[in-house]
């Protein structure tokens, strides 16, 4: 086993995980700390140190609200912890790794967490790598800076620093993958075949680094988890870039609401101190996350990826069946096909309210609900084909019962613990048919992470169902179920192929 690693700043020393055979690198630095005149500027290079530094322990999160602290599904689910350690020096990316040299090339996984680009933190349970490094995989999770502290924008800061005037978090994630490239083979991992992924706004975030001009060749893969967060119904969506002069004014209303007048004011201030602030601030006021700056961020990600100008690599992404529904709501046939209108314009509104599945209600008043990440998927996985691609895209969606006395439902996130296979770690009494299905889960990931396609066999030498990319002449939808996974191959209904059609329109793809 690899216990010491050589990084290009010092030799670091893991530890062996709960299997001795995985050895876990936790609080490597990959960058200088973001404090004092590092606040608000792109990640520096990290200093060297002499001598073995031990990494046994996750560096402090972000700052941010502090974890565990409330009654909400997410603090019952991992935010448990509220004395966890937190700081604005966070800027660190840690390793598992069943390597036992140097020279195996194993693929490497490089994670971003979610949280709303406000929240969140690579230390969450469920982040575990240990389950995927068993199978072969080199996991790296990083860290970044999130809330004001990674997505500020201010007129000052543009002039002061214009070729880096915002997503400092995006950025920070940059410099982690960077970062792999470099190091990650001292640690039995291949710098050529890297996978990147994330879920929410880490998958926002994969969407982000896909569309960035300056990532050519860091990675050959990534996995958007709950990411593509786009309606039918409505323009714009969560994850849609600010332009940054728009930013920069929410930057200068900030600043106004601190009681600074100057950047040099700013960073002198204690990070908790603006925290504070500006979780007062977001009570009224925008918050702030990826800003259109024309440096990382030149265009809205979805639109970029759909044309091709964006790093193009192969690509599987999906959704849990009731996270984030998108529908109509009416309360009579009259205000049905005024919504309808709004929605897609007199023309295509007839064509919507001429199927018979568009009338079914789910709830009273509630009409054509759909997954609007489902259809952004396959409508960006469709026009990705019709321009030519010659990669592979893989739609997924993830419905199971979830147990529970809060009787959740397959909510926003739940996902995780099934692709990581640490459902161990969670309090929910989980069952036999639930680890089968997570085992299922996180082999079809491994195997995409190696390879770029899914399929391969189970952990008993069986193959497991095979899991086709998703194209319009051969839609294919992996649907990890009660009774595990299982592929969807029938033709898209009219009605879905509308919706489908209508995403994409307003993705101006």
């Amino acid at each position: 086993m690899i216990r010491i690693a050589k990084t290009e700043n010092g030799l670091v020393r893991g530890i062996e995980a709960a299997d001795p055979r995985i050895t876990a690198f936790k609080g490597v630095p990959f960058a200088a700390p973001p404090v004092g005149e590092n606040r608000w500027r792109a990640p520096q290079p990290c200093e060297d140190w002499e001598g073995i530094r031990d990494a046994y322990r996750f560096a402090p999160i972000s700052v941010q609200d502090r974890p565990g602290m409330g009654t909400d599904i997410y603090c019952r689910e991992w935010h448990v912890d509220p004395d966890i350690a937190m700081g604005e020096d966070c800027l660190y990316l840690n390793i598992w790794t069943g390597a036992k040299s140097a020279d195996e090339k194993q693929p490497v996984l490089v994670w971003f967490f979610g949280g709303g680009l406000q929240w969140g933190y690579p230390a969450e349970m469920e982040f575990d790598g240990e389950r995927l490094a068993r199978r072969g995989v080199v996991v790296v999770s990083v860290n970044y800076r999130i809330n004001v502290f990674g997505f500020l924008a201010h007129p000052q800061i543009t002039a002061e620093q214009p070729d880096a005037p915002a997503n400092f978090g995006n950025l920070d994630q940059q410099a982690g993958l960077k970062w792999v490239v470099r190091n990650i083979a001292a640690f039995g991992g291949d710098p050529a075949n890297i996978t990147i992924a994330g879920q929410s706004a880490g998958g926002g975030s994969v969407l982000s680094q896909i569309a960035c001009p300056a990532n050519q060749g860091l990675f050959q893969k990534a996995m958007v988890m709950s990411g593509m967060i786009r309606s039918p119904y409505g323009e714009g969506g969560i994850g849609t870039p600010e332009p940054l002069a728009s930013a920069e004014k929410n930057g200068e209303d900030f600043f106004a609401f601190l009681g600074v007048e100057s950047l040099e004011e700013a960073r002198k201030l204690d990070a908790f101190e603006i925290l504070h602030k500006y979780s007062e601030y977001a009570r009224d006021h925008r918050r702030m996350f990826t800003v259109l700056d024309g440096r990382f961020c030149v265009g809205e990600p979805l639109k970029l990826i759909a044309e091709g100008n964006c790093v193009d690599v192969p690509i599987m992404a999906g959704n849990t069946a009731d996270e984030f529904p998108n529908f109509l709501q009416a309360d009579s046939e009259e205000a049905l096909r005024q919504k309808a209108e709004a929605a897609f314009g007199e023309e295509k509104a007839r064509e919507f309210l001429a199927f018979d599945e568009a009338r079914r209600a789910e709830q009273p008043g509630l009409y054509a609900k759909v997954s609007g990440i489902e259809c952004t998927a396959k409508s960006l996985f469709g026009e990705k084909k019709r321009r030519g691609s010659t990669n592979d895209y893989y739609y997924y969606r993830f419905d199971t019962d979830i147990p529970g006395w809060d009787h959740p439902g397959t909510f926003h996130s739940v996902d995780l613990w099934f692709f990581f296979e640490t459902l161990a770690k969670c309090w929910r009494p989980f069952v036999g048919r639930h680890y089968d299905l997570a085992r299922q889960m996180c082999n079809y990931w491994v195997n995409f992470i190696k390879t770029g396609n899914p399929n391969g066999p189970d952990a008993d030498g069986t193959p497991m169902p095979e899991w086709l990319p998703y194209t319009d002449e051969t839609p294919c939808d992996m649907v990890f179920g009660r009774d595990g996974a299982a592929p969807v191959t029938e033709k898209e209904t009219p009605f879905m192929e509308f919706l489908i059609d209508m995403t994409g329109k307003r993705l101006k793809v």
